[in-house]
């Protein structure tokens, strides 16, 4: 019996996912004309069509489809597989794909992987930087090892570990027109006065029920992509919003005039882990995220202004 081999499965993969040669072969890293061979093959192998080919479409037949979720499954066995066989090498050594919220990942990274490199020499790690939905779906789909999110997330099939809370900060420029500070305390906003991020950025939901935004109508219909431009937005005194307090210490604020002030009741959200439940690697995660977690707060803590 012929079977199929684990690249063209994971080709066939990335083509029901993309639903374009194209920008298949690109996620995959192989020519467009290898990458068309090894689906051809497939379908040879199988004896089916897997895809109705046309100029400029390409559309995933039904067992096409059915296919594809049995092939996730077969990739995932795989690769469970080559995780219980790492478990008896040494943690944290050969290669670690690891997804990263880009809410995080500026603020996070900077600190923590030098000391990750000292201390694991060894470790290869691929970086992938989305938001939480998108991380999520490689992670479930075995294109990520573990993911860094922000929580509280909603996920499945998971294993989660907390690492440590990042509390939210009112910013605003110092002289800004749409509060009046007192005592650290903003009161009286203006209608449309709060910026945030767009939807599909966890930040803005954390923010909004963290911060306890419940009159929608101080919320302005202008939304930011980033945390930069959502930045650069109060810097230019368009409204005020709420950052983490991560962003203290890095460059995020460098040369504006954007202050933050620390809220009456403690706000935040909780930087953690996730990886797939069952994973062979379960020990070795944990170990990471404590060193995370530890070199986190140390380093944090000794940044911060007296």
């Amino acid at each position: 019996m012929n079977l199929p081999t684990i690249k063209q499965l994971r080709y066939f993969v990335a083509l029901e996912s993309h639903e374009h040669f194209g920008k298949a072969a690109e996620a995959c890293f192989v020519s467009q004309s290898a990458f068309s061979t090894a689906i051809r093959e497939l379908e040879t192998t199988l004896e089916v069509q897997l895809v109705d080919r046309t100029n400029k479409n390409v559309t995933v037949t039904h067992i096409g489809r059915q296919i594809a979720i049995e092939a996730r499954r077969c990739i995932r066995d795989v690769e469970n597989l080559v995780e219980l066989a790492r478990s008896n090498h040494a943690p944290l050594t050969g290669e670690l794909r690891v997804g990263i919220i880009p809410t995080i990942a500026p603020f996070l990274l900077p600190r923590v992987l030098p000391s990750l490199r000292q201390q694991f020499p060894h470790l290869r790690l691929y970086l992938t930087e989305d938001i939480t939905q998108r991380i999520y779906e490689k992670l479930m789909n075995g294109e990520l090892d573990l993911v860094i999110i922000a929580l509280p997330y909603a996920l499945r099939n998971v294993e989660v570990m907390p690492l440590f809370k990042d509390r939210f900060f009112l910013a605003c420029r110092e002289d800004t027109k749409h509060t009046r500070p007192r005592r650290h305390i903003f009161n009286d906003l203006n209608p449309e006065s709060i910026l945030l991020l767009e939807d599909g950025h966890c930040l803005r939901d954390h923010t909004l029920s963290a911060c306890h935004l419940q009159d929608m109508d101080k919320i302005s219909r202008f939304t930011a992509s980033s945390l930069l431009t959502l930045t650069q937005m109060v810097d230019a005194d368009l409204g005020i919003s709420y950052l983490p307090e991560m962003v203290q210490g890095s460059t995020l604020l460098s040369g504006t005039h954007v202050k933050i002030w620390e809220l009456p009741e403690e706000s935040y959200r909780e930087v953690g882990l996730a990886w797939r439940r069952g994973s062979a690697r379960e020990q070795e995660f944990t170990h990471l995220g404590e060193f995370i977690k530890n070199t986190w707060l140390t380093l944090f803590n000794q940044a911060l202004p007296e």
